[in-house]
Order: C-alpha cells, then sequence, then structure tokens
C-alpha cells in the first residue's frame, strides 16, 4: 500500500513525505519532480509555454506511471484531486491522506514562492488562494482517506498521526 499525500500547496506533502519515507525506509515520489523530468523545464515554465491544461496532461500521465508503483511514499501536486482519473489510479493502491492548513498558515508558508506558479490571474494573493481553494474543497474531501490538518500539528505529529492509521 502507498501513503498517497494529497493537499492544497503548503500544506506540508513534500515535507511530511520526506519524513515519512525515511521513518518507513521507502521510496518518496514526488509527482512535480517526475512532471518536471518529463517536460524537461520548470512547473513554471511548462504552464507560461503550454498551460495549465498540458500540465494536468502530464500529471496525469505521471500518474499512470506511478499507481502501481507499491509501498511509496508519494507526494501529490495540489491539483492532482482535480481529475477524477487521478483519484482512481492512486487509490488503487494506496491510501490518500489529505492535508490542509488554515488559509493564514498556508499563505505564509508559499507566499514568494517562484516555483508556484499563479493559478487565477487578475487577483490579490490571498484572494487567489482563497478562491481556489474553495474551488477544490469538495475534491480534496471527496478524494481523501484521512483528513490531518497541519495547520495545528508540527511535522512529526503529522507524521505520527499518518502512522497510526497506516
Amino acid at each position: 500500500m502507498n501513503i498517497v499525500l494529497i493537499g492544497y500547496r503548503g500544506t506540508g506533502k513534500s515535507t511530511i513525505g520526506k519524513v515519512l519515507a525515511k521513518k518507513l525506509n521507502r521510496l518518496l515520489i514526488s509527482m512535480d519532480e517526475l512532471i518536471v523530468k518529463k517536460a524537461g523545464m520548470s512547473i513554471p515554465e511548462i504552464v507560461k509555454k503550454h498551460g495549465w491544461d498540458n500540465f494536468r496532461d502530464l500529471e496525469s500521465e505521471v500518474v499512470k506511471e506511478i499507481s502501481n508503483i507499491n509501498s511509496c511514499i508519494i507526494d501529490c501536486g495540489g491539483g492532482v484531486i482535480l481529475r477524477d482519473e487521478n483519484v482512481k489510479n492512486l487509490k488503487q493502491n494506496g491510501k490518500c491522506f489529505l492535508l490542509k492548513a488554515d488559509i493564514d498558515t498556508t499563505i505564509s508558508r508559499i507566499q514568494g514562492d517562484a516555483n508556484r506558479p499563479a493559478l487565477k490571474e487578475g487577483m490579490s494573493f490571498r484572494e487567489e488562494q482563497e478562491k481556489v481553494l474553495k474551488e477544490r474543497e469538495a475534491k480534496y474531501k471527496a478524494s481523501a482517506d484521512v483528513e490531518i490538518d497541519t495547520s495545528v500539528l508540527s511535522v512529526d505529529k503529522a507524521v505520527e498521526k499518518i502512522l497510526e492509521y497506516i
């Protein structure tokens, strides 16, 4: 069984994934890293040159490629839940842990990160985050086997919660 980490930007997927992988001596698969490798360019470059739809197509290809691997920690991009087939493929061999955080915590963690291109144009950074998070909230909840609020937990406590579940 894979441990699949889903959630919005800045909820701790990459950080918690690294700790889990080390603690469980499992391979950590970063979907964003695989997409960058596959495309031969950074995520902002992919989005600027080809658009978000192309990025989502690459993301779906990566999900298909990794969905048959077993006993890994999978660090998903925040939008992986936007396509139902991605969630279906990830769940065929894994449990989805939704990492979530309040909006202030999320913003403090991601503001100024150049590797996170805008998801919506023509609004302030905070407005964009609030709007996208609200749009995705139901999909995150529907995709999750377990929800963990990382705005109130340390990385180690969040890892403990995941380990208790598995």
